[in-house]
């Protein structure tokens, strides 16, 4: 039987909105993301990597492995808290191909710091 929280993501993903999973592991903050980031999504991711930029947490991971959609509103706050992050400390676990694919033809995957989940 699912979860709440997993019926909830799968809610999500069905209309299409985002979905935050942030939680603390240790000294790296995971922060999961699922559904689609878009414009609608981006304040509450604004607000989420700010306020985990703001802790002592040594690791910061995106994890994206959970979207199914991302537009250059997402992309703009990865590349943010990328730019904000001292360095090492803010990963991006890849999500899956058609979300990748976006940063392969922004040409941004050497510039973001991906990591196979």
């Amino acid at each position: 039987m699912a979860s709440d929280d997993e019926t909830r993501a799968e809610r999500a993903r069905n209309m299409g909105s985002l979905v935050l999973r942030s939680r603390r592991e240790g000294d790296t903050h995971v922060i999961e993301l699922l559904g689609e980031l878009d414009i609608a999504g981006a304040p509450s991711l604004e607000e989420e990597f700010l306020s985990v930029d703001a802790s002592d947490a040594a690791e910061v991971v995106c994890d994206l492995r959970g979207l199914q959609f991302i537009d250059s509103t997402g992309i703009r706050l990865l590349l943010m808290a990328t730019d904000r992050s001292a360095p090492g400390r803010f990963r991006i676990i890849r999500g899956p191909q058609q979300v990748h694919r976006v940063f392969e033809i922004t040409d941004l995957v050497k510039r973001l710091p991906f990591a196979d989940g």
